[in-house]
């Protein structure tokens, strides 16, 4: 599997459907896993996910949030990007292109990258996304 180097629609991200060579490249312990970004609610139910049904809603009408149920991190995120290559890909795991703890560098992330997807504004890093912890009755921000 590819890694591929892009921006998404929060920030600058290495995207892979191998987790470990994301693990490798960006140093990172395998106790603390990835976060998974369905193309769309429809795929994230075929992959035999659950979610309360009270939050089904709120899941698919968010924008930039990242959802964490049952101490697993997804997102629902429809690339932007007019790249085939993307639109193919129905989930992959995610995570900034940067090294752990540092901030984003255009050479280390060129060099770990087998395909860079960029448009005409380049990549930039932003703010990051939401996070917010869900169960059968609360909703907890922690980002």
């Amino acid at each position: 599997m590819s890694i591929i180097l892009t921006q998404t629609d929060t920030t600058v991200g290495f995207l892979s459907q191998n987790a470990k060579e994301l693990f490798e490249i960006k140093s990172r312990k395998e106790t603390k896993p990835f976060l998974k970004v369905y193309s769309s609610f429809k795929e994230f139910l075929n992959n035999s996910n659950r979610v309360p049904s009270a939050k089904k809603k709120l899941i698919r009408r968010s924008k930039k949030t990242t959802f964490i149920v049952k101490n697993r991190a997804f997102r629902i995120s429809v690339s932007t990007l007019n790249s085939q290559i993307l639109r193919d890909i129905k989930w992959h795991y995610s995570t900034s292109a940067n090294e752990s703890t540092k901030s984003f560098n255009r050479e280390f992330c060129e060099l770990k990258a087998d395909i860079i997807i960029e448009n005409s504004e380049g990549l930039t890093e932003r703010a990051s996304s939401t996070l917010l912890k869900l169960n059968d009755t609360k909703i907890r921000r922690l980002r």
